[in-house]
């Protein structure tokens, strides 16, 4: 349980030797976020008035605050519905950071685009020197490797795992790689960035040492892996997970309509679309072989494609029916990875793999911030069923 925050008095009476600045703006601080609160609840602390309150509070989240006076506990209310976050939090700080820092690197070492020139002038960054840049990195780069590394604690039903390509110069040459970021939701419906990896993607070898090091770190309860369909990575889970793969629905949709003329892929994908709309598992099946039979003669290509892809792409329908629309693809991930990339366009080409790791890092240990005071992502009650013993039958990975 969390230490209650001290009273004014209290902390008037706090004797010469203590820390008063911090302690003074831990209090004021404190009092700002109760009043926000307040605000939002349309109702005071306690206060019974179901006619005029908003929404009640839900206990307190810790979190530390690293300022010039030291650091500071605070005690951040949740909400049983909505979230909050102080303001004076700033929670895109280190993501900026971080994003001034890669850009200075590139500068500092040669390999800036024109883009790149520009920013460092605007930021007023013409004179940093190596040693300047070095500083700046470290103590994010600190930061981002404990985050990185962290032990992974409790169970983990549902994992994520999606890439997106930035460029690199990489031994004189500028090449595209992978930064690979895996998401899951705990058995206490939480959702967490678990882990991040840059390398090639198609690899399984690489795909292998980047679930066997999430592993390492304690994870594990993982029932179900939703990705694209890196054949490295589903061959991975077989043999490290021993989980279900779910093939994302989104990525696979446009395999198939990449099969079919132009003019005829509006209607291709309402008749898939009917297969999704299906109440159970059994009818969904039962109409992906009727659609697949009727596109037979017309699209070989595709339905050949939806022999093969049909246990991978309906996995989903062996879990809780509540959970269908989060687990059939990769999209809840997909504004994390569309804020990665519109970083990495701003820095261009990335000087070294250190910086990519620098400025994704720094914008997952924010998102995770933000998740952490929100509310569950997924329901206590019908996470229950997806335990060790679920009421469910769940497919394997096909290796």
């Amino acid at each position: 349980m969390t230490t209650p925050s001290m009273t004014l008095a209290e902390l008037v009476e706090k004797g010469a030797d203590s820390d008063l600045l911090r302690d003074m703006i831990g209090f004021v601080c404190q009092r700002m976020m109760e009043f926000d609160v307040e605000g939002l609840c349309k109702a005071a602390h306690g206060e019974r008035n179901p006619e005029v309150r908003a929404t009640q509070r839900n206990g307190y989240r810790a979190r530390t605050w690293d300022t010039r006076a030291g650091t500071i506990a605070l005690r951040i209310p949740k909400l049983r519905e909505g979230s909050y976050f102080p303001g004076f939090l700033e929670p895109r700080r280190t993501a900026e950071k971080a994003l001034a820092a890669v850009i200075q690197e590139a500068y500092v070492q040669g390999v800036s685009t024109r883009s790149v020139d520009t920013l460092v002038k605007a930021m007023g960054m013409d004179g940093i020197s190596k040693s300047q840049v070095s500083r700046l990195c470290e103590e994010i780069d600190d930061r981002g490797r404990l985050f990185r590394e962290r032990p992974i604690e409790g169970d983990w039903p549902y994992l994520w795992i999606d890439a997106t390509y930035v460029k690199v110069r990489e031994g004189g040459r500028i090449v595209s790689v992978a930064v690979i970021i895996a998401v899951a939701v705990s058995s206490d419906g939480r959702r967490e960035v678990l882990g991040l990896e840059v390398g090639p993607s198609e690899a399984e070898p690489f795909w292998t040492s980047f679930l066997r090091s999430l592993m390492r770190r304690g994870l594990r309860g993982v029932k179900l892996v939703i990705s694209d369909a890196h054949e490295g990575l589903k061959s991975a889970i077989g043999k490290v997970l021993n989980a279900t793969w779910q093939r994302c629905r989104v990525h696979f949709m446009r395999n198939v309509l990449a099969c079919v003329p132009k003019g005829q892929r509006r209607v291709v994908s309402a008749m898939i679309g009917t297969i999704f709309a299906q109440e159970s598992k059994k009818a969904a099946h039962e109409q992906w072989r009727t659609i697949t039979d009727q596109l037979r003669d017309r699209f070989p290509k595709a339905a050949t494609l939806m022999d093969a892809a049909e246990h991978e792409v309906l996995a989903y329908m062996s879990f809780p029916r509540e959970h269908w629309l989060k687990l059939h693809s990769t999209n809840p991930l997909e504004r994390l990875n569309g804020e990665v990339k519109r970083r990495a366009d701003v820095v261009g080409i990335f000087p070294t793999e250190n910086s990519i790791y620098r400025l994704v890092g720094a914008l997952l240990i924010e998102q995770n911030d933000e998740w952490a005071i929100q509310r569950r992502y997924m329901t206590l009650e019908t996470l229950a069923t997806v335990g060790d013993n679920p009421s469910v039958s769940l497919p394997a990975v096909a290796n």
